[in-house]
């Protein structure tokens, strides 16, 4: 389902816990509102970046800058990040970039932006995070019917602020954070590998590499369409 898809996007992204602490700096409810505003409307804009090259550095480069990528790559592998080298920790989160910015590329992109809408319900300010709530409206094709009928999703963004910069942690569907679903997946990963943290990282490093390369094949086939 493309709303499914477009939530998962929106995210990757996608919190919190770590006995890291997040050092953010004070978020008014106005500046969480306008800056969330402000970045689903570029990335609606994005979406309809018909050239798929185009669109995907658009959104490598929100990626980047809007979604705070080094403190999640900490959280989602949790305890362990402390039993890592420098040397190991380092790799690991050279690894975690490519494979966040190559996950998000193996869903279908193609949506329909005239369909996609969204409004902001409420900002929560807490000490070191705004929690902004968003409804997400979605055209749909009828089931019944030829008409469009809307669809709904309630999402929730956790943002901090750090260095004068908003950036995501976490983005949340009723009470799932998609954040904490990774830390279950690298979790699992790193008992697979018998918790050693070489194995876990030749692992990880395979499963990004792979889907490079599919997500290179498609920059290709679009070349010849």
């Amino acid at each position: 389902m493309k709303s499914k898809i477009f939530l998962r996007l929106i995210t990757l992204s996608l919190c919190l816990g770590l006995s890291l602490k997040a050092y953010a700096a004070t978020i008014t409810s106005n500046e969480a509102k306008v800056w969330t505003e402000s970045k689903g409307k570029e990335l609606l804009d994005t979406f309809g970046q018909t050239d798929l090259e185009k669109r995907y550095l658009a959104l490598d480069k929100m990626f980047l800058e809007d979604i705070d990528l080094d403190y999640i790559s900490k959280f989602v592998v949790g305890k362990y990040w402390r039993q890592m080298s420098a040397e190991q920790q380092q790799r690991y989160q050279q690894i975690f970039q490519r494979y966040a910015l190559s996950v998000y590329k193996s869903f279908p992109l193609d949506f329909d932006t005239s369909k996609i809408s969204f409004d902001i319900l409420s900002v929560r300010i807490e000490p070191n995070y705004a929690n902004v709530r968003a409804n997400i409206h979605l055209n749909q094709p009828s089931q019944t019917s030829q008409t469009q009928e809307l669809q709904n999703i309630i999402v929730e963004f956790r943002l901090n602020k750090t260095n004068g910069k908003l950036r995501i942690v976490d983005l949340k569907l009723g009470e799932s954070s998609l954040i904490l679903s990774y830390r279950s997946r690298f979790y699992e990963m790193i008992a697979q590998s018998d918790n050693d943290m070489d194995w876990f990282l030749e692992d990880l490093e395979t499963i990004t590499q792979s889907t490079e390369t599919q997500n290179h094949q498609k920059l290709e086939e679009q070349q010849y369409l």
